[in-house]
């Protein structure tokens, strides 16, 4: 029953995706009502235990369903003792209008995680609530009512919460018109200018222990993906999610929000910076404490042309509440993406196609024994042209004891037309992952083959095999996913 309802709401919400894409196919662009919300309330676990969770979403209204906005979501620890816990799913959500300012949202949230040694059983969470909000134009806040539920672990709580929900626009150009040459609409899709790959080393502090006593590994390598947004000629903010990608730790991971401040040291050639972040971490024996994390640093990024770049980053990482001090030093692949400014010159739109599935294949855990996983998987693929495309996505276990099990995979694949709706596919992904008792020791790589038909211009079903392997460890199996497909396109670059 609990994959069933989650599949079930997978489904409804493409179903929505699918209906809204199809009734304006004939629009030059769509600007449909983006939500960026941030949530944060006190979940009681079992024997009196307390966990502040932090809730982040981005939900975009459907059309034809008034007041219904579907999107992907984040919950995560950031107080108590459960740093590390994390679930990653997706989100229906419903608003009406009472009087004046003043409006109702019934919501639904379904995802996969766990972590911090919480008792969620396979992972798959439950989180159902109604929140009453304040309209103040650009920003609407409130309290909300929520119930979190692991149905096949031990945590059953109801609790009231505050929330923010900022309000933009999810600008693009519908799928029908990806061979159409388009002006430039400026700033479109999920809205961030670029987008950064990321490789780095953490160094602990001398002395650091995991939380299960044994001495922290003097370097931590990580993997991981950043995103940022301008605004004004030198401030930016973004998001930033990383993973350790060796076994001493493998299972750690952070998810931030960041502030940064950049300037153009050499002109067209060399660019200087700073940020802060703050947000959530923890996984691995990681000591954060409750699993709030702070870092900043500084950095220099090389242009190579317009859209790409290489950078060097120094900084470093605190756990307010926890013994995790770390100095930190990556290197990152820049490629910057769609500007905020529109143009008079017209260009292909980018394809851009965001997927919400679910993968399954027989695991290796850390106790000698194999047993199948079920995980939930969202992501981007990004087109370089009309076959070519870049992927970044990420796994959470929702079934079969593997609670708190997470993967995050970059790479890229073929997309290739057979017969009028029929394509198929190719790709290879690699990236970190740990957490749930899976023996996976950190690294990960995934081949798959995959076939999809096109049930609109807009949205696809895909049905993909492969294999799941990790370098270090014994993990390898087949692995078999489905998932729907939303295409759109965004300012080409």
């Amino acid at each position: 029953m609990p994959r069933l309802a989650a599949l079930s709401f997978v489904l409804a919400a493409a179903l929505a995706v699918a209906t809204s894409a199809h009734a304006d196919d004939d629009t030059a662009t769509l600007s449909p009502v983006a939500h960026a919300r941030v949530g944060f309330e006190n979940i009681r676990l079992p024997g009196q235990e307390h966990l502040g969770l932090l809730g982040t979403s981005y939900l975009v209204d459907a059309p034809l369903v008034p007041g219904l906005a579907l999107g992907p979501a984040v919950y995560g620890g950031i107080t108590g003792r459960r740093g590390g816990f994390f679930t990653i799913g997706g989100e229906a959500a419903w608003r009406h209008k009472i009087s004046g300012p003043l409006g109702v949202e019934l919501g639904l949230y379904a995802g996969g995680g766990g972590g911090g040694g919480a008792p969620v059983g396979g992972g798959l969470m439950l989180r159902p609530h109604v929140d009453l909000l304040w309209d103040f134009g650009p920003a609407a806040l409130g309290l909300s009512l929520s119930r979190v539920r692991f149905p096949n672990g031990n945590i059953d709580s109801t609790q009231v919460g505050l929330v923010l929900d900022a309000i933009n626009d999810f600008r693009h150009v519908p799928a029908s018109q990806l061979a159409t040459p388009v002006f430039g609409i400026g700033r479109s899709g999920f809205g961030f200018d670029r987008v950064q790959l990321v490789a780095g080393a953490y160094r602990p502090r001398a002395g650091t222990a995991l939380t299960d006593g044994t001495a922290a590994p003097r370097t931590i390598e990580t993997l991981g993906v950043r995103a940022e947004q301008a605004f004004g000629p030198n401030a930016y903010w973004g998001l930033e999610a990383n993973g350790a990608a060796q076994r001493g730790v493998a299972g750690y991971a952070e998810y931030l929000g960041l502030l940064g401040y950049e300037v153009e040291a050499l002109r067209e050639r060399l660019n200087v910076g700073a940020r802060v972040e703050f947000g959530m971490g923890g996984g691995g024996g990681v000591p954060t404490g409750g699993g709030s994390l702070v870092k900043a640093d500084v950095y220099g990024i090389v242009r190579l042309d317009n859209q790409l770049g290489l950078a060097l980053n120094l900084g470093y990482a605190d756990a307010p509440n926890g013994a995790w001090r770390a100095t930190e030093a990556s290197a990152a692949l820049v490629w910057s993406l769609d500007g905020p400014a529109a143009s008079n010159i017209a260009a292909r739109p980018a394809r851009t196609d965001f997927s919400v599935g679910l993968e399954r294949y027989r695991a290796a855990r850390k106790d000698g024994s194999e047993r199948t996983l079920g995980a939930d998987v969202l992501r981007v693929d990004r087109y370089l042209g009309d076959r070519l495309y870049l992927s970044g996505e990420v796994h959470s276990a929702l079934a079969g004891g593997a609670g708190g099990y997470t993967a995050a995979l970059v790479g890229g694949g073929w997309n290739q037309p057979v017969a009028g709706p029929l394509h198929v596919g190719a790709e290879f992904l690699a990236g970190a992952s740990g957490g749930g008792g899976v023996d996976s020791r950190g690294a990960l790589l995934q081949p798959m083959a995959w076939a999809s038909w096109q049930l609109t211009p807009a949205v696809a079903l895909r049905l993909a095999a492969g294999r799941v392997k990790s370098p270090r460890g014994p993990l390898s199996a087949t692995a078999v996913s489905g998932s729907l497909v939303f295409t759109y396109g965004v300012a080409g670059s």
